[in-house]
């Protein structure tokens, strides 16, 4: 937990404020240095000349962490706003101060920020990304490595005597660490087509399915929501499609002598997707409480969706937070992060593999998510429909399946 902890350390102290402040504006302004505050002639300028009739009409003013929070009226669409008093501002003073057009949870409206940017300007920290990146990186590899060695994870201890025997886990972790790679390349390649910088992935190791995944920070400001949700819902597609793929191929290809994996039949009820697909596809073969032997690629697929599934929830700063921001809002995805956590909360009750997650979730991606430059345009129809698309994914596999495996069940199917 230390090493998790290292990544809070990387963002920079005062952009963290930044981002408090920006999220609620009821939080009282921090001292700063004299000489990063905007000066009167300064506010001036933007109340009179900047902001207009035409764009923002401004009514009241506040200071606002070493910046200025504007409440008024906004004129015309958002995004088109936004271009104009960023245009007459940079006319005006170059680079100097940063626009932010947000919406002020007190009462719903849009309120302009109006900040220095060296207010934005991250710290660097002691040790580098890359290397405690790199040191999650490897606990991950070999978590992966174990989960596919069951006479190992029964004595963990026993490992370090039996190297060797984490060969065996090799095929099973290949797979699921290429469901997680292309999930991280739909993000890294959205972010390429957004102009949005993302900082090194940490790859969460896991005990009981080999890695939770990754964390990813923004270590820019997001222009808009659209762009936002393009990106954290380009990895959970991307992770879902070939997960779902190599799903399908495990049922259609029925193991040989001496590599089929024999599980229950009643693990199938863990996930409704898994245990949709798994009915339709085996028919009869498949009832409770008898023994089916399964292509191991089927388990190992199916890992790689969960891993991208338990990414989508709705919560904080994961993809799934993201893509409920980009779809609703602040507020409501704040109220979605509360609700998932309790749900969370319960569910660890009967699974440690909850338990491990929602502690996660709570301690490094609780968020809030970081302001982005203009807040209130709602993402094109197509991207909201993408959006759902994950965040219903994700509940598919996570929900599970709540029908008997009987032939009963296979002539209501």
């Amino acid at each position: 937990m230390a090493m998790m902890l290292l990544i809070q350390k990387v963002a920079s102290s005062r952009m963290m404020a930044m981002e408090k402040l920006l999220v609620d504006p009821r939080c009282q302004p921090q001292q700063l240095d004299e000489y990063i505050r905007i000066p009167k002639e300064t506010i001036d300028i933007l109340k009179d000349q900047v902001f207009g009739f035409d764009t923002f009409f401004v009514t009241n003013q506040e200071p606002y962490e070493g910046g200025v929070l504007f409440k008024g009226n906004l004129r015309g669409q958002a995004a088109k706003t936004y271009e104009k008093i960023s245009t007459r501002m940079k006319n005006k003073f170059g680079d100097q101060y940063k626009l932010f057009l947000l919406v002020n949870p007190e009462d719903d409206k849009p309120v302009a920020v109006v900040v220095p940017r060296k207010t934005l300007q991250p710290e660097t920290t002691a040790v580098p990304e890359w290397f405690a990146a790199g040191a999650f990186g490897l606990v991950t590899v070999f978590t992966l490595l174990l989960r596919n060695v069951p006479a190992l994870q029964s004595n963990l201890l026993s490992t370090f005597d039996n190297l060797n025997l984490l060969t065996n886990g090799l095929p099973g972790a290949l797979v699921t660490a290429l469901v997680i790679g292309v999930h991280e390349l739909g993000h890294i390649l959205a972010a390429k087509s957004t102009g949005v910088e993302l900082g090194v992935p940490y790859f969460v190791p896991s005990w009981q399915i080999g890695s939770f995944g990754a964390i990813t920070r923004i270590r820019n400001i997001v222009s808009k929501r659209e762009d936002l949700l393009k990106v954290a819902a380009a990895g959970p597609l991307a992770g879902f499609s070939l997960g779902f793929v190599l799903f399908l191929v495990g049922f259609i290809f029925p193991p040989s002598d001496g590599i089929g994996i024999v599980v229950d039949a009643s693990v199938f009820h863990e996930s409704f997707l898994a245990g949709g697909f798994a009915k339709l596809l085996l028919g009869d073969v498949l009832k409770d409480g008898t023994p089916i032997s399964v292509n191991p690629l089927v388990i190992w697929a199916w890992a790689g969706l969960l891993i991208n599934a338990i990414n989508s929830i709705p919560a904080g700063e994961l993809d799934g937070g993201r893509i409920a921001f980009a779809l609703w809002g602040r507020k409501a995805s704040t109220r979605l992060t509360g609700v998932s956590i309790v749900l969370l909360g319960l569910s660890s009750l009967f699974s440690d593999v909850t338990f491990y997650w929602v502690v996660l979730v709570f301690f490094l991606q609780r968020g809030p998510i970081a302001p982005l430059s203009e807040e209130i345009t709602d993402p094109d129809d197509k991207y909201i429909a993408l959006g759902v698309l994950v965040l219903f994914l994700g509940l598919l596999v996570c929900l599970p399946y709540p029908f008997p495996f009987s032939d009963q069940a296979v002539s209501n199917f």
